[in-house]
């Protein structure tokens, strides 16, 4: 299957450098190209993508709002973040917005194809550990600063899946969050994937900034 891949990014330069990448792959290929999220938001409208490589600062609608507006419609594709730094705010609000994670620009051309392929299959390309590093930085900018978790959606979790959930929020993959609570690793990924279904949530990423938006994990990772 061919992975059809949308670069959106205001430097043409750094477009063209991403599509020569992704033309010498067997299973990829870029079938749009946008340089604002404006644009991005109207080729979106016809033309079918997998993957779309999401710049954030860009003019007319950066990154952020135009991730949040492609992941509110059915059956979306997925969005890598591209930034510049390192846990970059922009970085969490794409998150936050949708992304199915980030990453560099500078990063190695074999990292962000494994990235595109990893996102196109349903993984999110940001070790929970990262996302939880970001969001220990970026915490206090979240909207709820109440001591009990916010979001009632919450109550359709079990006592166990909401175990589960803050042990994904704390950085911990399915082999150590059973190894804790003495399970078999395909219990705990049920589990998981309970949470995303209870939830409407699309990965783990997504399951890590919903635990600290409603407070059942702060920052530090400490539930």
């Amino acid at each position: 299957m061919t992975i059809r891949v949308m670069l959106v990014d205001d430097q043409v330069l750094l477009r063209t450098g991403f599509r020569m990448v992704l033309a010498a792959q067997p299973d990829m290929e870029v079938v749009a190209e946008a340089g604002d999220g404006v644009e991005a938001l109207q080729v979106l409208r016809s033309t079918p993508v997998d993957v779309v490589l999401m710049d954030v600062r860009m003019p007319k609608l950066d990154g952020v709002e135009t991730t949040r507006r492609i992941c509110t419609e059915p059956d979306p594709p997925k969005v890598l973040i591209l930034t510049t730094f390192d846990l970059d705010e922009y970085a969490f609000s794409g998150l936050k917005a949708g992304a199915s994670g980030f990453m560099l620009k500078d990063v190695p051309p074999g990292d962000l194809l494994g990235a595109i392929r990893a996102v196109h299959s349903g993984d999110a390309v940001v070790a929970p550990s990262t996302t939880r590093r970001l969001l220990d930085r970026f915490a206090p900018m979240l909207p709820s600063s109440g001591k009990e978790p916010q979001h009632k959606e919450l109550e359709r979790l079990t006592d166990r899946e909401r175990e589960v959930m803050v042990l994904v929020a704390q950085g911990l993959s399915n082999g150590e969050i059973a190894a804790r609570l003495v399970l078999s690793e395909a219990t705990v990924k049920t589990h998981v994937g309970r949470i995303l279904t209870k939830l409407g949530l699309r990965d783990r990423v997504q399951v890590v900034v919903l635990a600290y938006e409603t407070g059942l994990v702060r920052a530090g990772g400490h539930g």
